[in-house]
């Protein structure tokens, strides 16, 4: 996944920070370069920059959507394969499902957007007399439809596979939805490598073996989840984001010795080198805050891992 490592700031908005990755650059040379219906290479750079912020846009939708359900938005960060909106939302199935198809929404909304400017323009006829103008409208609709159709395939972690873990989590919980989901993953991954070589498409075999990873990832933390949920809870503690109880054992790792320990017999330090750690981790959804919180939040409803 691209991080904030390797990229340059472009711009906040709304309390989220856009970030650019260098390998867009070279992307958008070779991709501005091509041959193309167009007069000139302006246009197919004009096209190339309204792929980007239809990109963009969806990525807002998503960080939107995880901050309405009182997740954790982050960065977003654009990238030659598309752009990744670093979101928190809460371990719940609904509010995983909203912040993740609000995405896909957006480019729903812009479908009749796109389609009034591309009929606009034929009617005025600029077919004949601006067939550049006219040519970069029609395409705009065609890229924005596109990528919806894309993305919204079950193939995980594409907007269509995080949906299915969604909808799965409501029946199956949260581990096994997920290993679903990237089983599920596998196969879909399997039929786009095969249009790759089919289509000898550079790009689409770079995007499927970045889904691949991810897949494996999904599947390797799904496991993880299982074997978490099936350990014995500790009472008089609860994830502050989360609300659920946090597994018995030494299943913490100290970050200057390596060694394993429990971070609540402790109080957040390590007993190996005495390191003290202000935030804990939670393993069942992510997210660190200061021991203190997780001892008032037992005051609470506490949930069981799923």
């Amino acid at each position: 996944m691209p991080t904030r490592k390797g990229s340059f700031r472009l711009f906040r908005l709304a309390g989220i920070t856009v970030y650019i990755h260098w390998a867009w650059f070279f992307a958008f040379l070779y991709l501005a370069s091509r041959p193309q219906q167009y007069s000139s290479y302006g246009w197919n750079a004009l096209e190339i920059l309204a792929l980007f912020a239809i990109v963009l846009t969806h990525e807002f939708g998503h960080q939107l959507a995880c901050r309405s359900v009182g997740g954790q938005t982050h960065d977003i960060v654009l990238w030659p394969l598309g752009g990744v909106a670093y979101v928190t939302p809460p371990q719940r199935p609904g509010a995983q499902l909203w912040s993740i198809a609000a995405g896909p929404l957006v480019n729903v909304a812009l479908i009749p957007v796109f389609a009034a400017l591309w009929s606009a323009s034929w009617h005025l006829g600029w077919n004949e007399t601006h067939p550049d103008a006219y040519e970069l409208f029609y395409n705009i609709w065609v890229i924005n439809l596109a990528l919806l159709v894309f993305n919204m395939m079950p193939v995980y972690p594409l907007d269509g596979g995080q949906i299915l873990r969604s909808l799965l989590w409501f029946v199956f919980g949260r581990a096994d939805s997920l290993l679903v989901a990237s089983v599920i993953g596998f196969i879909g991954v399997a039929g786009l490598i095969g249009l790759a070589i089919f289509l000898q498409s550079l790009w689409l075999g770079i995007l499927s073996g970045f889904i691949l990873m991810n897949c494996w990832g999904g599947l390797k933390q799904a496991r993880a989840l299982a074997r978490i949920a099936k350990i014995p809870r500790r009472e008089g503690f609860a994830c502050p984001s989360c609300k659920t109880a946090p597994p018995l054992g030494e299943l913490w790792r100290c970050g200057k010795c390596g060694k394993a320990f429990d971070t609540f017999l402790t109080q957040g330090a390590c007993p190996h080198c005495g390191t003290q750690f202000n935030a804990t981790q939670c393993l069942d959804c992510g997210n660190s805050r200061p021991i203190s919180e997780w001892q008032s939040n037992a005051e609470g409803e506490v949930r069981s891992a799923e």
